[in-house]
């Protein structure tokens, strides 16, 4: 039986290394046959050269959607309250039912004269500093109804500034101007997309893009929830603490606008310019959840850090004593109000807003320059130090300290920060040991 299995074995393999040896070339490729289904969408790449689509918000796992502060404030109340009182959910309001928004800290009692809530689509700002109001063509009101050209028109409402003694109150904001649009919500938006180009919130004409929700709410920096709201444990949400985050908005180059002697929030500048400084990121000093004026407004810490915790050899060393007894914060001088958002005082050298570039130059009086360019135009540059108009004249000029002239202040300002050395003692006779020796009687 064991042989009859071999023999077949045999022939069996005998076959088959007989028609290998039998086969012939292998022939020419048939005719391809019909392609397949396509397949799932990949991730979205990053943003390509000029003219194609730009995301203003975070990355995301692929495939998340926005679901809306309301659904984050769930899971987070505490948070969620605590940025409620912050200026960035309230850059930029929808107005409900005809109603005036209802801000943390101000009130907006109407909207610009001409016009009632029920005209009103949107407000920009109104938090802390200023409002414009948006019509329901989507377009910032610049003029009363059926005023256009109109150069005196009031359309911008000033909050109250006790600090320079504003009241609130009406000014003007490119008045007469037609169908200004509503181009904010590249930073007053959460979710913005200005792709296609031809697209507009609500429909409105008046507004270039589109956004999820207006205002800078949780997923403008956390990127879409919906992910992490069916899964919280496995998809984590975006925690970019780096400054790049919120150099999104508050751009540190972008062009300088001077105006009266200030520099201009009209362009977002973020005012932080080259220096040891640039290296920190933003929540170093400042909480991300909680924002300076609900801080001041309860009487807590501004920021999360010090100056004298990094600065403490300057801190522990003041050449003015009477500033010494005032208690002066650091910023004071070092971070002085050369912003204006809203208004300003100009003659004494007060801004609504500090800058964040903090060195001093000792030697220097004039905060900026003048540029005369080839064609002879000519522009105002910002120097990357302090001077001392802006670090002392805010109060030696403004009512709070005695008037210093440029001399004055160039002497006071010359090592403020630098202990003198102590001065020797030198050798009396007092205090010269007495020789032990005795004379010879």
């Amino acid at each position: 039986m064991k042989s009859r299995w071999i023999i077949t074995y045999c022939i069996l393999l005998f076959m088959v290394v007989l028609l290998s040896a039998c086969a012939g070339k292998q022939g020419p490729a048939g005719v391809a046959g019909p392609a397949g289904p396509v397949g799932p969408e990949g991730p979205q790449g990053p943003a390509g050269k000029e003219g194609a689509p730009v995301s203003q918000s975070p990355a995301a796992p692929s495939g998340a959607e926005y679901i809306g502060s309301q659904i984050c404030s769930g899971c987070h109340p505490e948070i969620s309250a605590a940025v409620n009182k912050t200026g960035h959910p309230w850059n930029q309001v929808k107005v409900v039912d005809g109603k005036s928004p209802t801000y943390p800290f101000t009130r907006i009692s109407e909207p610009p004269s001409g016009y009632t809530w029920s005209d009103i689509s949107y407000v920009i700002g109104g938090f802390n500093w200023k409002a414009l109001f948006v019509d329901k063509n989507g377009y910032i009101i610049t003029y009363a109804p059926g005023m256009s050209g109109s150069t005196d028109y009031l359309n911008q409402w000033n909050i109250v500034n006790k600090l320079l003694g504003k009241d609130a109150g009406w000014v003007s904001y490119k008045p007469g101007t037609d169908k200004l649009p509503n181009d904010c919500g590249v930073c007053h938006s959460t979710g913005y997309s200005a792709w296609p180009t031809d697209s507009h919130q609500d429909d409105l004409p008046g507004i270039i893009g589109t956004w999820k929700e207006p205002g800078v709410q949780c997923e403008r920096c956390h990127g879409p929830g919906s992910l992490h709201a069916s899964n919280p444990q496995g998809i984590r949400m975006l925690v970019d603490r780096s400054s790049q985050a919120c150099l999104t908005c508050h751009i540190r180059d972008s062009e300088m606008v001077i105006t009266n002697g200030l520099i201009d929030h009209t362009k977002a500048f973020g005012d932080l310019s080259a220096g040891k400084h640039i290296t920190l990121d933003c929540v170093d000093c400042h909480d991300p959840h909680m924002g300076v004026v609900q801080l001041r407004q309860s009487q807590r810490p501004t920021t999360r850090t010090t100056c004298a915790d990094c600065h403490w050899q300057q801190a522990s060393y003041q050449k003015n004593k009477i500033h010494v007894g005032m208690q002066l914060a650091c910023i004071e001088c070092h971070m002085p109000r050369m912003i204006m958002v809203a208004t300003s005082d100009p003659l004494n050298f007060l801004g609504d807003v500090r800058t964040h570039r903090m060195v001093i130059d000792a030697d220097q009086i004039e905060q900026f320059i003048t540029v005369t360019a080839a064609d002879g135009t000519q522009t105002q540059h910002a120097l990357p130090q302090i001077g001392l108009n802006f670090a002392c004249r805010h109060c030696h000029g403004g009512g709070l300290g005695s008037p210093k002239t440029d001399e004055q202040l160039l002497k006071g300002a010359a090592n403020y920060h630098v202990r003198p050395e102590p001065t020797p003692v030198m050798p009396t006779l007092e205090s010269t040991p007495m020789s032990t020796a005795t004379s010879v009687p």
